[in-house]
């Protein structure tokens, strides 16, 4: 078993007695005689010494399981065969364990759908997996259900051969109509918990997009992303780096100042929006055993689909 902070405890346990023992020497050549009168007291430095060595445990905790488990978690699933599973995956949830995610995710979801058929499809930590969203991202994800099905999938979303495409809701309206936009997208120097656009280095990201209906009296836009690289938070970098960030970003976007000129009773709706409000509907690929091509569509959430209606009553 592995135990990831028994090497980082060590080292902060050595690193308290480094200090103990520099701190002595200080104190000792600050004051020659200092051992004279701690002798004379019946007290000696090298018996402390020892002693808080003696004292010093490490108790090793109990190893947790590697392997994410089985949990009963509602899937809505819009097609299934032998080789893979496509999930229409609500906002909220998670698509992998991670730290501060351990479980009531959709691996763990998958595993008692699927069974034991797809454990370690990948690996055995994110069995099954291909590619991600983002938890507050609803929409579609395909996941694999052995191995060769896996390893296909997985070569055409590193060559860009998944036709992906999500519904955006904006601020505002872009200057164009229809656009690419092509900058590098990585770890932001400010904050490396966010991405951004990068001048130099990152990775090559494309978004082709295209505004598909105005709100409000230009306050809004329903926009249509199509991917053509798969960056993290790769829509919501690219149109707020264009003024255009996706409503209720808590990340990307400065929600106070993008709502401050909206009415009222709109300002109310977007600021109390749970996520940002992003939607994968479309996901495209070649089956791993036909060949043939497959596309599968989802309809807006309700609440995404509640806050478009909103904002169009203000046309």
């Amino acid at each position: 078993p592995e135990y990831p902070d028994l090497e980082k405890r060590q080292q902060q346990i050595s690193d308290i007695l480094e200090k103990i023992i520099k701190e002595r020497n200080n104190f000792k050549s600050q004051n020659d005689d200092y051992e004279k009168q701690l002798k004379s007291a019946g007290i000696d430095l090298e018996d402390i010494e020892q002693s808080i060595q003696e004292k010093i445990t490490i108790t090793v905790p109990a190893p947790k399981r590697a392997e994410p488990q089985p949990q009963s978690i509602p899937l809505k699933i819009i097609y299934e065969d032998d080789d893979l599973i496509v999930i229409d995956k609500p906002p909220g949830l998670v698509v992998h364990p991670a730290p501060g995610n351990p479980d009531q995710t959709l691996v763990n979801a998958l595993l008692a759908h699927c069974g034991e058929s797809i454990a370690g499809v990948g690996g055995v930590r994110r069995p099954g997996i291909v590619h991600r969203i983002d938890k507050g991202t609803s929409g579609l994800l395909v996941a694999a259900k052995n191995d060769s099905a896996h390893q296909h999938l997985a070569t055409l979303f590193s060559t860009h051969q998944i036709e992906r495409a999500y519904k955006a809701i904006v601020a505002g309206v872009p200057n164009l109509a229809r656009g690419k936009i092509t900058e590098n997208i990585g770890r932001n120097p400010k904050n490396r918990k966010k991405m951004a656009v990068v001048l130099s280095g990152g990775k090559t990201a494309r978004t082709n997009y295209f505004v598909q209906r105005i709100l409000g009296d230009q306050i809004a836009s329903l926009v249509i992303c199509h991917l053509t690289t798969g960056r993290t938070h790769q829509i919501r970098v690219h149109m707020a780096s264009i003024g255009h960030p996706v409503l209720a970003d808590p990340i990307y976007s400065r929600v106070s100042a993008v709502t401050a000129r909206m009415p009222s009773d709109i300002r109310c709706v977007v600021r109390g929006f749970p996520r940002h409000a992003l939607h994968a509907y479309k996901l495209g690929f070649s089956h791993p055993t036909t060949g043939k091509h497959k596309m599968f569509e989802s309809e807006l959430p309700d609440d995404m689909a509640a806050l478009l209606e909103g904002l169009a009553r203000k046309n």
